[in-house]
């Protein structure tokens, strides 16, 4: 007989990986999220972005960086910016804006670049500089792969590095596989399978998995609901939805 699934209690939520959005906070509020991590967001419409997905495309988008760190300002602390890179062009920008930022996000999906571009090198020199965290979504390109995330976070073991949605289709248990012996390489769950996010807290451990929604394409309930739908223990469920993302944040103490 299965499990009753309990409602996991939500205390202190930290939202790893959310996009600025028209009505974001309103939207923790309701959800019980009392943090976010977020990013820059609309940059390409589904379409393209599922397009981008397979095959690779030079995008020139630009990421409203400077509007994520003001709307950061004027939270009272509940959104933690994070600097949505262009590995082509942004690599002097986000030098010169790194202090007023707390993490690093680039995107082999809507930049079209692969990891060992020169240009990502650089950005993640920087993150490691003021000690960013570096979240991305590996693809199933070559360049873009576990394995090249992997290659990545080896050559910058102080930097913590973000495996976003747990891989590529949200099946990704060859991922997980690939990036587990690495320890500078954590897991985000928002639009993973329950059964994906279970198995990264198996194979990763409690301590490298991260609670995100990737708001506003998901609604953060879908994603509470997965969580509870894990029943976890206390302590485990307190480790994914808030103390790995303030110690990756820099924020245990604040």
């Amino acid at each position: 007989m299965s499990r009753a699934v309990k409602p996991a209690p939500a205390p202190n939520v930290v939202d790893f990986h959310a996009r600025l959005a028209p009505g974001l906070l309103t939207t923790m509020d309701a959800c019980g999220i009392t943090r976010a991590a977020v990013s820059a967001g609309g940059l390409v419409d589904l379409d393209t972005l599922s397009d981008r997905l397979v095959e690779a495309h030079r995008g020139d988008e630009p990421a409203d960086n400077a509007a994520v760190l003001r709307s950061a300002q004027a939270s009272g602390g509940r959104l933690l910016p994070f600097f949505f890179a262009d590995p082509r062009c942004d690599v002097e920008a986000y030098a010169k804006a790194a202090p007023d930022f707390r993490g690093l996000e680039i995107s082999p999906a809507v930049h079209g670049v692969r990891l060992d571009d020169p240009g990502v090198t650089a950005l993640v020199a920087t993150a490691a500089e003021h000690h960013h965290p570096v979240y991305l979504v590996c693809l199933g390109r070559p360049g873009t792969r576990a394995a090249d995330l992997v290659a990545l976070a080896t050559a910058f073991p102080t930097v913590d590095f973000v495996f976003g949605h747990c891989g590529f289709t949200g099946l990704d248990a060859r991922g997980l596989a690939t990036i587990a012996p690495q320890p500078n390489i954590a897991a985000e769950t928002s639009g993973c399978f329950t059964a994906v996010a279970r198995l990264a807290l198996a194979r990763l451990g409690p301590a490298r998995v991260l609670f995100g929604t990737e708001y506003p394409l998901q609604d953060p309930r879908v994603e509470l609901a997965k969580l509870a739908a894990l029943d976890l223990e206390p302590p485990v469920l307190r480790a994914m939805t808030s103390e790995n993302a303030l110690r990756l944040l820099g924020e245990e103490n604040r």
